[in-house]
Order: structure tokens, then sequence, then C-alpha cells
């Protein structure tokens, strides 16, 4: 049986892939005989950086009227509330994380994140109860975007997607893959229960909101440009996550150029990571 996706996903999917086809004609090259501009231009890879700016501009509004309210409130019920909704989610996103370890050859985490599902699914009441974190099987995530890395696909330039947030080309194919790969997803698209992946996919985005609501609350107001701190925690937090938090070798992690790797922490948001 071939899975249907939700109503208008190829159309929304066709117009970000416009978006990045078009989107680096956005901005001006400098001057090439300015050799510290053209080398800036370069290692900051944003080549569709005014519509990008647009783009964020849109989502902070978005945030603002919608996705911070709803944190808010959120952040106000128990934390055992919260941390049940968190260890859910976690736990439905299995097959998708179990998935990528294995086209990354990660076949020991494969292995951690099976066994992690069967006890939280079992003992922990579905998913409710993190059991398998206190008997020392830590939750990690991997998704496509990853795995494409691993494989030595290079990141591209970096784009802004509206409601999503910051991405690059194969990080936006990375999305899809994991949409179609998500068993929960297909079988709500193929039995007309699209609203269980639009209701999903917003109770993860309010926690991941409210998660980071401290972070992103001093982020905004110590930095002196608020779209290029989160340029830069973006890309050393995906840095951090292709290399499965170890410590940066000599060679880049895979798919980083040399000149395009993970850069300097952001001032103010060296250390905490992004969940």
């Amino acid at each position: 049986m071939i899975a249907r996706a939700p109503s208008g996903i190829f159309t929304r999917i066709a117009c970000l892939m416009a978006m990045l086809a078009l989107g680096a004609g956005c901005a001006t090259p400098p001057d090439p005989k300015d050799a510290d501009a053209v080398a800036e231009f370069r290692q900051t890879n944003d080549p569709a950086e005014p519509t990008n700016r647009a783009i964020f501009a849109f989502n902070r509004g978005f945030d603002a009227v919608i996705l911070k309210p709803l944190a808010t409130v959120y952040r106000e019920t128990p934390q055992l509330f919260q941390d049940s909704v968190h260890n859910v989610l976690n736990n439905l996103r299995t097959p998708v994380i179990l998935l990528n370890d294995l086209l990354q050859g990660e076949f020991k985490r494969a292995g951690e994140t099976l066994g992690r599902f069967v006890i939280n699914t079992t003992i922990g009441a579905g998913g409710v109860g993190d059991v398998a974190a206190d008997l020392g099987i830590p939750y990690h995530n991997e998704d496509f975007g990853q795995t494409l890395a691993v494989w030595g696909v290079p990141e591209g330039p970096y784009v802004m997607l509206p409601v999503i947030g910051p991405s690059n080309p194969r990080d936006a194919v990375g999305l899809v893959a994991d949409f179609y790969a998500d068993p929960l997803n297909l079988w709500a698209a193929n039995t007309d229960r699209e609203w269980i992946i639009y209701t999903r996919a917003g109770v993860r985005a309010i926690d991941l909101r409210a998660r980071n609501y401290d972070v992103l609350e001093d982020l905004e107001r110590t930095s002196l440009d608020y779209y290029a701190a989160i340029r830069s925690l973006y890309r050393q937090r995906r840095a951090d996550e292709i290399r499965n938090g170890k410590e940066a070798e000599r060679r880049p992690a895979p798919g980083l150029s040399q000149s395009h790797g993970a850069p300097e922490a952001v001032e103010s948001q060296d250390g905490p990571k992004v969940e």
C-alpha cells in the first residue's frame, strides 16, 4: 500500500524546494576584491540572508503570538506532567531513531534505542515514564539529516523555514524522509486521522519551546544580532548531534567542510544544548 501524505503536503514541499532553489539569489555577494568580506560571506554560508531574515521575522511573530504563550501556560503545569508528555513524545519517535541508528552503522546505539522502547513501553506505561534512563540507558535522538551528514552529504547553505525554523537543504530533505519513515504518520495519513499528525507536531513544538524557554530568552536579550546568534547556535548544535556529542576530531564532522564547520560558541550560549 502506498502511503498517502496529508492533504497539501506535496504543495508545501514543492514550495519549500522552490524557496531553496531561488533563495540563493536574494543576497548580493561582496566585491571580489574585498578579501575579508568574501571570506566572511563564505564563512556564514547564508546567501539568502535577506529572505531568511524576513522569514525569521515572521517566525518571531508566530512565536510571540502563538507558540510562546502556549509554552508559558504549559510551563505552569506540574513538572511530572511535562516530563510525562516529553517522555511519550520521545518514545513515539523510536522507529525513526532506530532506523537512522542502523543507517549510520551505530548498532550499539540501535540496540539501546530498541531496549529503551521495550522497557518504556512496558514498564514505563507506554512511555509515560523513562524507566530506561533510570536503568542507565539514556535517550538519544537521530534523524535522516544526521544520517546524510554521516554519509558525507554536505549541508549546503543556511535557510530559515517558515514556522519550522533554522535548517539547510540537507536537513530539509531529512525532515521529509523522517516523516515518511514514521509508522504513526503513515498510519494516520492513510486512515484519515491526519489530526494526529498535526496534534503530535503541535505538542512537540510546545514542549520544545517550553524546555528551551529560558535559554532563548537569555539569548535574545544578550545578543547584538539575534538572527546571527540563532544561526550560529543551530550549526553548533547540529555539528554536536552529528558527532553524537563527541569532541571534534582532527577532521570536521561528516558533511561539514573545513571552511563551513561548526562556528565558535554563540555569546551567552556556549554549553546549553537545545533538546
